[in-house]
């Protein structure tokens, strides 16, 4: 019989799996609109694709929230920059598949940068993003 406490820890430890699938998922999706693939799994994949790359991005930037406000927020974002990006394509008159695959590969990458230049310069340090400031002493 599993108590809470090992479900809880089965799940985080599952955590890195699940991104990697993730991961693989997206990138399938991106080369088969990318390369206009005939495939079934093209539109899902790369809907799923145009889902997760922004909102991945975001999340990393979003480190001082709570983990739901987090999915929420960039959940929210991902679904705002894509209608952007689509907008924008439209509105210029240079709508197309794969134009729209890469302009939201291009601009995840670019909202993921200041978390690699943080993490790359050692400024990470998760206990000042999670607490505050406020220093309370002992009398």
């Amino acid at each position: 019989m599993q108590t809470h406490g090992s479900r809880s820890s089965a799940w985080s430890d599952s955590l890195p799996a699940l991104a990697g699938a993730a991961l693989a998922v997206s990138a399938v999706g991106a080369v088969l609109a990318l390369a206009d693939l005939a495939s079934p799994l093209r539109a899902p994949f790369a809907l799923f694709f145009l889902l997760m790359a922004p909102a991945g991005a975001l999340s990393t930037n979003l480190r001082g929230l709570e983990p739901f406000g987090r999915v929420v927020a960039s959940s929210a974002g991902a679904v705002a920059l894509d209608l952007l990006i689509a907008e924008t394509m439209l509105a210029t008159h240079m709508w197309s598949v794969r134009g729209g695959v890469a302009a939201v590969a291009v601009i995840s990458s670019l909202l993921f940068l200041p978390a690699l230049v943080r993490r790359r310069t050692g400024t990470v340090n998760s206990e000042i993003d999670r607490e505050s400031p406020v220093n309370i002493t002992k009398a």
